[in-house]
């Protein structure tokens, strides 16, 4: 049996699985949603290094960070610069830092990490644990500081 283009392109997109991202995106899936634009969302991380571990994640589905648009990339890059700030502002790290690993999910995303201490251990692999009810209290705390 051949294929025409319209059915394997009806074909293409059932296979395409939504990532984890996506399905937050979409409200599938709850989040600890700290802002949402029209072009991106932040989130706490469910697997965080530190308390207000935050996912900056461009909405538009795509795989590598360096493969977004450079207008998207900046974009991203300025949403998550005014994240950062409602995290400094209301967590009072030393500062937060970035990580950009991409690793984890196939979906383009940087890792906004509150850093309160000089000697923290910055690494994805060093998990901390924190309650549900905290995670909630961390949320509400930054989304009230954030200004877009």
């Amino acid at each position: 049996m051949q294929m025409n283009v319209d059915s394997f392109n009806k074909y293409k997109n059932i296979q395409k699985m939504d990532t984890i991202f996506t399905k937050i995106i979409k409200g599938e899936i709850p989040s600890y949603k700290i802002a949402e634009t029209n072009t991106h969302i932040a989130f706490l991380d469910i697997h965080p290094i530190a308390a207000g571990h935050t996912l900056v994640v461009p909405k538009k589905e795509i795989d590598y960070l360096f493969d977004l648009s450079d207008s998207l990339l900046a974009d991203t890059m300025i949403f998550a610069k005014k994240v950062a700030r409602a995290i400094d502002q209301s967590l009072k790290p030393i500062r937060t830092g970035i990580i950009v690993e991409g690793l984890e999910v196939p979906h383009a995303h940087i890792h906004l990490i509150p850093i309160y201490k000089e000697d923290q251990n910055v690494s994805l692999r060093n998990k901390v644990n924190i309650t549900k009810k905290k995670m909630e209290e961390i949320a509400a705390t930054i989304a009230k500081e954030v200004k877009l």
